[in-house]
């Protein structure tokens, strides 16, 4: 599906957000991008989704280059945007339109759909995304979880191939970071491929067969499957995924390590006096 080559990029020349990146995604497949804020993670869903174009190396979806140029071709740019859908993180970034009937239907249209095969296709994805009761009503007027499922719906309805997601429980409450998750694993049932950005290491063996690890230098520090990842804990530490965190109880002092799982593992070693080095460990 996807074919990332080499690829750099930095945003006004100056700021590096890629660092000759390289990766595939196979058709079906749940591909997870891990990596501390600020990596290069959502960048790399933007060169995905042609919003963004590489200062270097190449993409190629579906077989054929994604290039600039390529995507001002009507015919390539429209069987492109067909395939691909985008879910922001900030869904107030891409929701726009008055009231949620329209904003579903907006892609559609755009499309060159009729308008009755767009009311079909309303029905079908608001009953999917549960916003049959909302389809009237103003985008702003809604929840932060309900303008989420606005957003994937205004994806689903074109019936992309591929989706991409930009930290997709962010900002989500319990209840609808689990409705999000679930219909995500459905929808790959559904022959979806999934590329997911996220550092929530709690989703990884439930959204992902493979994950592509990112470092805060901008590259591609590691892939491979969610258990494999999860069990190297010098990797997660060296790409600012957990972090050790040291306190005393009493005459131990523990050593946590944390992540944004929540998950953490203990170690116990005897308590310093105040301004002692702590010992190395081997």
């Amino acid at each position: 599906m996807f074919a990332v080559d080499a690829v750099s990029y930095a945003y006004l020349d100056r700021f590096t957000a890629l660092d000759r990146v390289s990766f595939q995604v196979a058709a079906g497949e749940k591909v997870a991008l891990l990596g501390a804020n600020g990596c290069g993670k959502s960048t790399v869903l933007k060169i995905l989704d042609g919003l963004v174009f590489p200062d270097s190396g190449t993409l190629r979806a579906f077989g054929q280059p994604v290039t600039e140029d390529h995507l001002e071709d009507e015919q390539f740019s429209a069987a492109f945007r067909g395939r691909v859908g985008f879910v922001f993180q900030n869904s107030d970034a891409q929701v726009f339109s008055p009231t949620v009937r329209e904003e579903i239907a907006f892609g559609p249209l755009q499309m060159g759909l009729d308008r009755d095969a767009v009311e079909d296709r309303i029905g079908d994805i608001a009953a999917l995304t549960e916003l049959r009761d909302l389809l009237d009503r103003a985008p702003y007027q809604l929840s932060g979880g309900q303008k989420k499922r606005v957003a994937l719906a205004s994806v689903l309805v074109m019936n992309p191939e591929v989706l991409l997601f930009d930290e997709p429980t962010a900002a989500l409450d319990p209840r609808n970071q689990q409705w999000l998750l679930e219909l995500i694993v459905e929808l790959n049932r559904w022959g979806k491929s999934i590329v997911m950005a996220t550092h929530d290491l709690d989703v990884l063996e439930l959204l992902a067969d493979r994950c592509v690890v990112f470092s805060e230098d901008h590259r591609v520090a590691a892939e491979g499957a969610p258990g494999e990842i999860l069990g190297d804990r010098a990797l997660l530490r060296s790409v600012n995924l957990v972090h050790e965190h040291f306190h005393a109880h009493g005459s131990t002092v523990h050593s946590h390590e944390h992540g944004h799982s929540g998950a953490h593992t203990h170690g116990h070693e005897p308590a310093r006096t105040p301004g002692e080095d702590r010992p190395t460990s081997p």
